[in-house]
């Protein structure tokens, strides 16, 4: 799958987004060391604290089917339909991806690609903890 087909499973994944309060949608595409494609969209909430994002629904769809072998994501969000502008992941959503995946894991943006160590160089590992 090319880093375009991977983008445009997220723009089509946000779609299903659930932003009654920001308006916001974002959808993600996660693709597994295999060639699967697992998507997401924001699911918002009143209370907000309870929000989750597309990033992180896509990982845990994949981790609750017992995959955790990831090779890249794309990211897209918009307020206006518009998907040109680039959507970055969160600091939540990048800390649960660096909890599966490497440095090197392929973030994928309207205007490129990127690695996960460009976004989190100095990120919390379970090698933190020791």
């Amino acid at each position: 799958m090319t880093n375009g087909e991977l983008f445009n499973a997220a723009v089509k994944a946000a779609e299903n987004s659930y932003s009654p309060y920001s308006h916001f949608k974002v959808g993600a595409a996660l693709l597994t060391a295999d060639g699967k494609v697992y998507t997401g969209c924001n699911i918002e909430n009143a209370s907000y604290s309870l929000t989750n994002c597309a990033e992180r629904t896509a990982v845990f769809k994949a981790v609750s089917e017992g995959v955790k072998d990831f090779k890249a994501i794309a990211v897209a969000g918009s307020g206006n339909g518009d998907f040109s502008r680039p959507c970055t992941p969160c600091g939540a959503c990048l800390q649960v991806l660096s909890e599966f995946c490497g440095d090197d894991m392929v973030i994928v943006l309207s205007n490129g690609w990127y690695r996960l160590a460009d976004f989190l160089p100095m990120r919390f590992t379970e090698e933190s903890m020791k």
